[in-house]
């Protein structure tokens, strides 16, 4: 889901900025990093740029003029590590990996519990809830069974064991991952962590005395806590955010969700498949806004109208009230343009899923001269962080969800291991366009790279056309044997270079299918070259073999763009 999270603070930082909005997401995908109105720290700062090839381990220390006016100590003489990361979530630990295979003396620094939000509030517990509701879903459709030749009995579940399978996986995951850093040497420096100077990081627990480790580099991966806007008052039983509904300490038998991102979307499958009954609330004019529009159409078709879900769109819950001495949950509702209320609901329980805020207070930022925007750490295209004069800050470096440009755990492991890799003398810029999201609703969606509107816009300003491939799951014999059937596969390129400007995936296993495409942005590959690629029959990855030679290039980019080599 989402990367690391250190919670250096009890208290949420105050982003009255921020509208409630719908693109919340369990594993969700920032929509500035794909051709959305960009944060200001994205946009050119006239930054004071350190060369790339120079930007290394080699690199001399912090200079005493690039430090904030109030704290002009100089760097250390010395290092204790090499590197050291604050915060152990997914980010931090693939970053710390990295280092050690790199060579790098690294140590670790957590206040909270080794995997951050993904293990222990995000990906993994909520895959467990999903495995269960899948499991429901198919024990409970009897057509489909019968299609089959299957009779299965009435199905039922035990709340309380369902919810111990979900926390007994991420205590497990979150063991691995402690073995796996102590194993390889790391060391893990429990407490809060706060950079106090240039190459400086102090920590410690509440309470206790703090103790000050300096480091040659430093990696803040402290991620990220849901975003609760304004006049929603969350009592963590009534009123809760994804972190609560993880433990699923009940079913209710109505539920509004707010929200229709990633995160609505997998609850609401989860709930549903437990008997539950879902409203939406959605501000956008359209339910799962951040989707490929046709994806989202034919999602809505399956996963929403079928069950028991009804939905408001284009408004605001300006108000959220517990249920408290009897009384249900009540739901002010106002119309997102006119501001006009527009409804009050009544439910047994609410679920916040607006998103999520980067946790990047009390880091000390302001001791380097660090401004966050929206709580966002500045960074460039290769997660060095700057400063608030627009300078380039040596030695320092923030990823994942901190940094906001792709909130997703793989995208801050991605952007660790693209850190250490600079720090190691190999530059490395990584490409958001390649890194695939997916929502693990039954069936899954998945996508990487462009949307069709934002390739219709990026084509227009750029001066060049796009076409559009589609195949679907019906004309697959395996979706076909499994009685799996609905679901499409949508190419966009552009037909004169054959370059891939997204994909997106609706059907079975789709999140699985979606790496061949996000694999092929990555390196280049343009479509007059996988469309030459063998795919075993009869698999679900010839919904994708399909889509790419249904591709129709100009007549001059029909051969591959690469020579085979023949064996």
């Amino acid at each position: 889901m989402h990367a690391s999270i250190l919670p250096l603070s009890t208290s949420n930082p105050p982003y009255s900025t921020l509208r409630p909005h719908s693109s919340s997401r369990l594993c969700g995908l920032q929509r500035e990093a794909f051709g959305f109105c960009s944060p200001p720290q994205f946009r050119s700062r006239n930054l004071r740029a350190v060369p790339a090839k120079t930007h290394s381990r080699r690199l001399s220390v912090f200079s005493t003029s690039n430090t904030a006016a109030g704290n002009r100590s100089s760097a250390p003489a010395s290092f204790d590590y090499d590197l050291v990361i604050i915060g152990a979530g997914v980010g931090g630990h693939g970053a710390a990996l990295h280092a050690v295979e790199k060579g790098l003396k690294t140590a670790i620094i957590e206040g909270d519990v080794m995997g951050g939000t993904c293990v222990n509030r995000g990906c993994v517990p909520s895959k467990a809830l999903l495995a269960v509701s899948g499991r429901m879903r198919e024990l409970q459709d009897e057509h489909h069974l019968k299609a089959l030749g299957l009779q299965v009995a009435a199905a039922g579940y035990d709340r309380q064991a369902v919810a111990d399978h979900a926390n007994n996986l991420a205590s497990r995951i979150r063991g691995n991952l402690t073995n796996s850093l102590k194993a390889l040497g790391v060391d893990i420096l429990t407490g809060f962590g706060t950079i106090v100077g240039p190459q400086k990081v102090k920590y410690g627990k509440i309470g206790s005395s703090d103790n000050v480790v300096t480091a040659k580099d430093i990696i803040i991966a402290t991620g990220s806590v849901p975003f609760v806007p304004r006049g929603i008052e969350v009592d963590g039983k009534t009123v809760i955010t994804s972190d609560h509904a993880l433990k699923l300490e009940f079913v209710p038998d109505w539920i509004a969700i707010v929200g229709s991102g990633y995160i609505g979307l997998e609850f609401s499958d989860v709930y549903t498949a437990l008997g539950s009954e879902v409203t939406f609330i959605e501000a956008m004019d359209q339910l799962m806004p951040g989707f490929d529009p046709e994806i989202g159409k034919l999602a809505q078709r399956v996963l929403i109208n079928p069950r028991k879900i009804d939905y408001h769109t284009g408004v605001f819950a300006t108000k959220i009230t517990p249920a408290k001495d009897g009384k249900p949950v009540t739901i002010e509702l106002i119309d997102a343009k006119t501001k006009e209320p527009k409804d009050t609901l009544e439910v047994d329980a609410a679920l916040i899923a607006t998103g999520r805020a980067p946790f990047t207070k009390g880091l000390g930022l302001e001791n380097i001269n660090v401004e966050t925007q929206r709580g966002f750490v500045p960074v460039d295209e290769r997660m060095r962080v700057i400063d608030a004069d627009g300078n380039l800050i040596p030695h320092l470096y923030c990823i994942g969800d901190a940094n906001g440009k792709l909130m997703l755990a793989h995208t801050a492991s991605a952007q660790g291991i693209s850190v250490v890799e600079q720090l190691t003398g190999n530059d490395h810029v990584l490409n958001h366009l390649s890194i695939p999201a997916a929502c693990f609703t039954h069936p899954e969606i998945s996508m990487v790279g462009l949307t069709e509107p934002q390739a219709r816009e990026k084509a227009e300003n750029q001066g060049f056309e796009i076409s559009i491939a589609k195949t679907s799951f019906k004309a697959n014999t395996k979706a076909l044997a499994e009685n799996e059937g609905e679901g499409l596969a949508k190419l966009i390129y552009r037909p004169d270079t054959g370059e891939i400007l997204g994909v997106h995936i609706f059907g079975m296993h789709a999140a699985d299918l979606i790496h061949e495409a996000s694999n092929a942005i990555a390196l280049g590959t343009r479509v007059q070259d996988i469309k030459f690629a063998v795919h075993a029959h009869p698999t679900l990855s010839e919904v994708l073999d399909e889509l790419y030679k249904s591709a129709k290039l100009n007549s001059h980019n029909t051969k591959p763009a690469s020579e085979p080599v023949a064996v």
